[in-house]
C-alpha cells in the first residue's frame, strides 16, 4: 500500500481515485464494509473505462483518506477518547483491509482551519483526482464541520465525483451499530472477545519490549514488557490469553523485507498487586514453554483472544506462582 503525509506527496495524474474518509479508528468491520465497498465501485470505474477506451492506464484506486489523531484532540480534548490504534496500525490494518493508498493527513490548526469547498478541490479532487467519494451519514468536515455528505452531492457535479453514503453495519445479536465507542467498552471492561467480533480481528497493542524488574523471569515465567508509549487500546486489567508476535528490530525491518514470527502467550496487564510496587499499568507477555527468547529492543505486537481472570493480589509467591501455573493451563485451553 502506498502511503502519502501531505497532499503534495501525491504524484500528478495519482487518479482516477474512489476515495473513502473518515478517523477509521481500529479499523472495525465498519470501516471495512466501507473499503469493500470502494473496492467493488473501483472494479465498476475499471470496466467503464475499459469499454469507453478514453483512459490509456484504464484503472482506479481505493484510498483512504484518515489523519493522525482524533480531531477531537485538537478541537475538544477534554472529550477525546482514547485511540484504538496507532498510526502505524491503522496503516497496516488498512492495508489488510484492501486500500491500495492512504493519505495520512496531519489533523492540525491549518487543517482544522481549512474550508469545506477548500478540503474537496484541494485534497480530493486536486491530489487524489477522486471520482466517488464514500462516506458514513454523520461524516464532517471543513472548517467548524460545516461539510457533510449533503454538501459533497452538492460539489459532486461541479467537480466531477458521485457521493456514497454508507449504511451502518449492526451486530446482528445486539442490533447496536458498530462503532469504535462500542470496541472502547468492550475493552475496558476486558471483554477482548466481544471487541474481536466487532473488529473482525484480536484487538492488540503494539511496542518495544524494555527491560522491566525481571520479577516473571525469577517466579519461572519470563516475559517481554511493553514499553509505556505503546499504540493502541490497552484492555482492563488482568490475565489473557494471546498472541506474541515478535516483527524483530528496526534494523531487521530497514535491511529485509518485514517478516514476523508468531507465538501463543499468557498476557498480564497490571501493577502487580502482590509485590505493589509498580505505579502504572504494565503489558506483558510470557511466550508459553520459551524461557530464553531474547525479545530486548525488538518490536512486538500483543494480540487478546480470551481473558482468563482479573488482577488480584495474592498472600505470597507461593500462592501466585501455583495461580500462573493454572492461569497456563486456561491459556493453552483458550487457544487450541
Amino acid at each position: 500500500m502506498i502511503v502519502f503525509r501531505d497532499p503534495s506527496e501525491v504524484p500528478a495524474g495519482f487518479g482516477p481515485s474512489v476515495v473513502a474518509i473518515g478517523k477509521f479508528d481500529g479499523v472495525h468491520s465498519g470501516h471495512r464494509a466501507v473499503i469493500d465497498r470502494a473496492r467493488v465501485d473501483a472494479l465498476r470505474l475499471v470496466d467503464d473505462a475499459s469499454r469507453s477506451a478514453t483512459d490509456a492506464d484504464a484503472g482506479a484506486r481505493v484510498v483512504a483518506v484518515t489523519f493522525d489523531r482524533n480531531p477531537l484532540a485538537l478541537l475538544r480534548p477534554e472529550i477525546c477518547p482514547q485511540s484504538l490504534v496507532g498510526v502505524e496500525q491503522k496503516l497496516r490494518l488498512l492495508a489488510d483491509a484492501g486500500a491500495d493508498a492512504t493519505l495520512m493527513l496531519t489533523f492540525d490548526r491549518a487543517l482544522a482551519d481549512l474550508g469545506a469547498r477548500e478540503f474537496v478541490e484541494h485534497v480530493l479532487v486536486g491530489a487524489l483526482g477522486v471520482r466517488i467519494v464514500m462516506v458514513g451519514a454523520d461524516f464532517r468536515f471543513g472548517r467548524g464541520g460545516a461539510g457533510n455528505p449533503d454538501l459533497l452531492r452538492e460539489l459532486g457535479p461541479e467537480f466531477g465525483f458521485e457521493v456514497h453514503v454508507v449504511d451502518d453495519v449492526r451486530a446482528i445479536d445486539a442490533g447496536r451499530r458498530v462503532s469504535s465507542t462500542w470496541v472502547r467498552e468492550l475493552l475496558d471492561a476486558g471483554d477482548v472477545a466481544g471487541a474481536a467480533r466487532l473488529l473482525g480481528r484480536p484487538h492488540a497493542v503494539r511496542g518495544e519490549v524494555v527491560h522491566g524488574l525481571k520479577r516473571g523471569r525469577e517466579l519461572g515465567f519470563p516475559t517481554a514488557n511493553l514499553s509505556a508509549d505503546l499504540e493502541g487500546f490497552v484492555p482492563a486489567e488482568g490475565v489473557y490469553a494471546g498472541w506474541l508476535v515478535d516483527e524483530g528490530t528496526p534494523e531487521d525491518e530497514a535491511s529485509s523485507p518485514r517478516s514476523s514470527v508468531r507465538y501463543p502467550a499468557a498476557i498480564s496487564i497490571g501493577t502487580n498487586p502482590t509485590f505493589d510496587d509498580i505505579d502504572v499499568r504494565q503489558v506483558e507477555a510470557y511466550v508459553l514453554d520459551e524461557t530464553d527468547l531474547d525479545l530486548y529492543g525488538h518490536t512486538i505486537e500483543v494480540e487478546f483472544v480470551a481473558r482468563i481472570r482479573g488482577m488480584v493480589a495474592f498472600d505470597d509467591v507461593d500462592a501466585l506462582i501455583t495461580q500462573m501455573t493454572d492461569d497456563i493451563v486456561r491459556v493453552r485451553r483458550s487457544l487450541s
